[in-house]
């Protein structure tokens, strides 16, 4: 007999958040923020323990894109995979956003890079970086 995973009060409040907030990034100071609004005392150790826990679980994807910035999470769900294929990012050099890149034209250069340089890219490590729409909007 197989015992169910414990999971605290706390743990479904950060799930339930997570879930809301489905296909964003959030790092664990917004995560803490949300926390505070709602008037729910917990740590930011905490927040980090039951993050890397689901992260083990497969319900949470952990990105680290570069050594400046926090860590960022997404609720993946029960899926065992984390979109391995399309889960590439752009950075903004100016605020900092994580954005998803689903596009084929990038899958198209996957391949060409293993098919021509025999080089196989990490799409789950793969950043390009930039500028946002939104920061280039705001340079006037």
């Amino acid at each position: 007999m197989s015992k169910a995973p414990y999971k605290t009060k706390q743990m479904a409040e950060l799930l339930t958040f997570l879930e809301s907030v489905q296909g964003k990034h959030v790092t664990v100071n917004e995560i803490c923020d949300y926390f505070k609004e709602k008037g729910i005392s917990v740590g930011t150790t905490t927040v980090y323990r039951h993050l890397e826990k689901m992260v083990k679980e497969g319900v949470v994807a952990k990105y680290v894109v570069d050594g400046t910035s926090s860590a960022c999470f997404e609720y993946t769900g029960n899926c065992q995979t984390v979109e391995k294929e399309c889960s590439y990012h752009c950075k903004c050099e100016k605020c900092g956003k994580l954005i998803h890149l689903h596009c084929d034209e990038v899958e198209s250069l996957k391949k060409h890079m293993m098919e021509h340089h025999s080089f196989e890219m990490d799409s789950l490590r793969t950043v390009f970086y930039g500028i946002c729409n939104e920061c280039r909007n705001n340079k006037e």
